[in-house]
């Protein structure tokens, strides 16, 4: 007979620091009071914090007295929650060591399945990624077959990434304004894969982490999957408000914080030039280190593009603190994150950093360990395509401002209770509903072939955003009227309210 016991790596089940707090939980959860039957509700909102990744795998779960006491709820429901857990693959539970999540056979984190094609013929606007023109990378491949050919005979193993991709992004920076070498650049597996290297290096466990709510949720889940606290400061409809940040950066010292200030994801909110000064000189103040995505810079559509924000940094004036001080003497406590992703097509997997060379130095080492240096063949065609980029991207941006305009007017046609604002770039819209029903929509609209991500996903926190959709405008007009059409028939037939808790949360 096959073991029919759960999957569980070595040693993980022990290791301190796996179990979550009875607060935690409850604070994930909604209030049970009014639910009937009230053990289902919660385990079915246990089961979708797992798949969401909010609550880990192998971790243990609260003791059945101490969660009840945490809900205000029985002991009894709490036993119901956990008994139904285990039996639908949820959780297991060993003799003296309390009850641990699992993943069920079959079921697909939603951080995979998010990133996966639709199964079906549905529209799906999951991912606000735009694809490569056939005709240019079938040319890029042709230019790039000789060089491939030399490369055949080397080792291939570049940890830094290819010397001329690196010399070509440096170039990149300083042509939009601010001097690079290539000894600051690492090239990487994409963006996400920089944002990890450098939450592994400069972040430990339990480390204040500074986010934008809402945000980009990939790097939510590597900050949780890294088991750092995340402090938010909110982007609304107007963009940032410079004074929480700065107090933020005072009050909390974060180690690191995180912004996309380039058309902001998923706000398309573009951070004007004196907030980024002062940005700067709040996070030299507070000595935290400032990570900024800039994988949406060159997708300006109605403003020129906007420099480096790194252009705007002044040299350090005050004492370093003693960690990380050999990194950085000198130089500034700030990387770049850039990648090809959203300029020209995720298939590639090249993104890269920017950071002081010896931080560079650092980095590489670390990412030995993971994947010891990137594929010769991509990073030929990004150096192809990059230096084709003055060909490529006006074609680019004006598809992009024309599905805009299609989808812009799809909303106002189908949805006119619905409001928005065109973001002056990006690849998407943040668009208001104008009551809770993002989740209830997201689920109910697969039935009518479309695939979309509430604005709960985007948020730091549990039960926020949930009036919020994000709709990106990377598909065509017709697609994207189509798209539209059919949720606001999705939403004519009714659709209940979330039950979304807005008391106050953590993050597991």
């Amino acid at each position: 007979m096959a073991d029919s016991q759960p999957f569980r790596p070595a040693g993980r089940a022990d290791r301190a620091g796996r179990t979550l707090g009875s607060r935690q939980l409850a604070a994930l959860l909604p209030d049970p009071a009014g639910m009937r039957p009230a053990y289902r509700h919660l385990a079915q909102a246990i089961s979708a914090l797992i798949l969401d990744g909010r609550i880990a795998l192998h971790v243990r779960l609260p003791a059945e007295r101490e969660l009840a006491t945490a809900l205000h709820t029985s002991r009894t429901t709490v036993t119901a929650v956990y008994d139904l857990l285990r039996e639908s693959g949820y959780a297991h539970s060993r003799q003296g060591s309390g009850t641990w999540t699992a993943l069920p056979e079959g079921r697909t984190p939603h951080g995979i399945s998010r990133l996966l094609g639709p199964q079906d013929t549905a529209i799906d606007l999951a991912r606000a990624a735009p694809g490569l023109p056939e005709r240019a990378l079938t040319e890029a491949l042709a230019e790039v077959a000789p060089q491939l050919g030399a490369h055949a005979h080397t080792p291939g193993y570049h940890p830094y990434g290819l010397p001329e991709l690196r010399a070509a992004i440096a170039e990149r920076f300083t042509r939009r304004g601010l001097a690079t070498v290539p000894e600051q650049i690492l090239v990487t597996s994409g963006a996400q894969h920089a944002l990890t290297l450098v939450l592994g290096l400069l972040c430990r466990p339990g480390d204040r982490v500074m986010v934008e709510n809402p945000t980009y949720p990939n790097a939510l889940d590597a900050m949780r999957r890294a088991r750092l606290r995340t402090v938010s400061v909110p982007v609304t409809d107007t963009g940032w408000d410079i004074e929480i940040i700065e107090s933020t950066l005072r009050q909390a010292v974060p180690q690191l914080a995180f912004l996309i200030p380039d058309f902001h994801n998923p706000t398309g909110c573009l951070m004007p030039e004196e907030e980024r000064v002062r940005t700067l000189r709040a996070a030299q103040r507070s000595g935290s280190w400032l990570v900024i995505d800039e994988t949406l810079a060159d997708l300006a559509l109605d403003v020129p593009a906007p420099p480096p924000f790194a252009s705007h940094a002044a040299p350090l004036g005050r004492p370093l603190p003693e960690r990380g001080r050999e990194l950085v003497e000198g130089t500034g406590q700030l990387i770049t994150l850039g990648s090809m992703s959203k300029t020209h097509w995720g298939g590639l997997r090249i993104g890269w950093l920017r950071a002081p060379s010896r931080l560079v130095t650092e980095l590489a080492g670390q990412r030995v360990a993971t994947d010891m240096g990137g594929s010769v063949l991509d990073q030929l065609l990004a150096l192809a395509l990059l230096s084709r980029a003055g060909e490529l991207l006006p074609p680019r941006l004006e598809q992009l401002r024309e599905q805009r305009a299609a989808l812009s007017a799809a909303l106002a046609a189908h949805a006119p209770g619905w409001a928005w604002q065109l973001p002056p770039g990006g690849l998407s819209l943040w668009v208001d509903l104008g009551a809770p029903l993002a989740s209830a929509l997201a689920g109910r609209v697969l039935d009518y072939g479309v695939r979309i991500e509430g604005g709960a996903y985007f948020a730091t926190d549990p039960g926020l955003f949930e009036q919020r959709l994000r709709i990106p405008y990377t598909m065509t007009p017709d697609t994207l009227r189509e798209a539209v059409r059919r949720m606001a028939v999705a939403v004519a037939d009714g659709l209940p309210h979330s039950s979304a808790t807005r008391r106050p949360h953590w993050v597991a």
